[in-house]
């Protein structure tokens, strides 16, 4: 009878973790105490020695290997472990897909690039992260945002999801897909035109009807829509963002917008100002932008989006590595700060976060590194990771 009890127990046990991984969570439940981890610089690698910019699309040589093209080791499942144990709960997998078409008339994937991204996929699963994959730095459909490109690109893009959808169209619902990126005119990060606009919307409307068209786990999947350049400022006003129609039924409760920040630029990115918040003020060079400008802002998007039933994704931010001679103990610290003020306050907001680790160490722009990945899955930079996991 004992053992009889205890089978027992270990059924139930195992049906309530199969019926919570399967369950249809809204955007905002998948969202809600997320804080994630980009796998930068790895499967959204153009082939190597091919043109990064480049539009072309098809097979080029070696793309099986672009995942080490721009200088990263082959991601592994030690690496998925590393980030599970250093505290993230779920992984954004950026990916280019138009290096590894067969057929650029079907938009058909080699199956060996998508055996690969499959693989990474199912070890982050089976460490119980969540997921997020894309479309990014596809340069045919992000750099020609215009109404020359626009029925072409839509039809290569419901392609291209048609494949992607399908293949995963079994996967539960940690797997959330996201449509497209930092969509945008190339070299042009500030107002769009209209006609930008409109292609983007367009794009995010095209990308639901497909997935959603696949079936399976696809009909509630979490779908994640983007604006222009993935900067919310560009959709919180007038209008610019056009929330796509979800299949009937759904609402809005299965999508949410994706936004990055990198705000502000002059502190996280530029590396022009060393110090940021109220508490540092006297510190350095601070930035002018501070505590309030940043939950404002939450505000704002929690009031445009989150009051429609929306979830919210802020699919990358980063503060670059630092180091200045007298100040660099001041300036950690002061890092520890701002992201955990960050990643607090959107939290409370329910919008999740994945901080962007692109393996780049040292002191600069575009050092976002956080996990080593050249040497022992080492936190390199932990002032970072400390103020994420506060």
């Amino acid at each position: 009878m004992k053992h009889k009890r205890i089978i027992t127990g270990l059924l139930c046990c195992l049906l309530c973790q199969f019926t919570a991984i399967n369950a249809q969570p809204t955007a905002k439940e998948w969202n809600a105490g997320v804080v994630g981890w980009n796998l930068g610089n790895q499967l959204e690698c153009s082939a190597p020695g091919q043109d990064g910019e480049a539009m072309a699309i098809g097979m080029a040589d070696n793309s099986i290997k672009a995942e080490t093209a721009w200088g990263n080791p082959v991601v592994t499942k030690k690496l998925i472990k590393a980030v599970k144990d250093a505290g993230f709960n779920a992984v954004r997998i950026p990916i280019r897909w138009q290096c590894h078409i067969t057929n650029p008339m079907a938009m058909s994937i080699d199956k060996a690039w998508m055996a690969r991204v499959k693989e990474i996929v199912d070890w982050c699963l089976a460490a119980d992260l969540k997921v997020i994959i894309n479309t990014h730095h596809d340069k045919w459909l992000e750099g020609r945002l215009t109404n020359q490109f626009k029925e072409e690109n839509n039809q290569k893009l419901a392609l291209l999801w048609l494949n992607i959808a399908s293949e995963f169209a079994s996967y539960d619902y940690r797997v959330a897909f996201a449509g497209t990126n930092e969509v945008h005119i190339r070299d042009n990060w500030g107002k769009p035109e209209a006609e930008n606009l409109a292609v983007q919307n367009s794009y995010n409307q095209t990308f639901v009807d497909v997935v959603r068209a696949t079936g399976g786990n696809n009909t509630k999947r979490h779908l994640i829509v983007q604006t222009y350049a993935c900067n919310a400022e560009f959709g919180i006003n007038n209008g610019d963002f056009i929330i796509p129609t979800d299949a009937e039924g759904n609402g809005n409760n299965y999508m949410s917008v994706e936004f990055h920040y990198y705000n502000p630029w002059d502190y996280a990115g530029e590396c022009k100002c060393n110090f940021w918040g109220e508490p540092f003020k006297d510190k350095g060079e601070v930035s002018p932008s501070n505590e309030k400008t940043m939950t404002d802002f939450f505000d704002r998007l929690v009031d445009t989006w989150g009051s429609k039933g929306l979830g919210l994704v802020m699919g990358e931010w980063g503060v670059c590595e630092r180091q200045k001679s007298g100040l660099t103990d001041a300036i950690h610290e002061n890092m520890t700060y701002y992201c955990h003020f960050l990643v607090s306050e959107a939290k409370k907001r329910g919008i999740s976060t994945f901080v962007w680790d692109n393996n780049h160490f040292g002191s600069g722009k575009d050092k976002f590194g956080i996990i080593d990945r050249d040497h022992g899955l080492k936190v390199k930079n932990p002032w970072v990771l400390q103020g994420i996991m506060l």
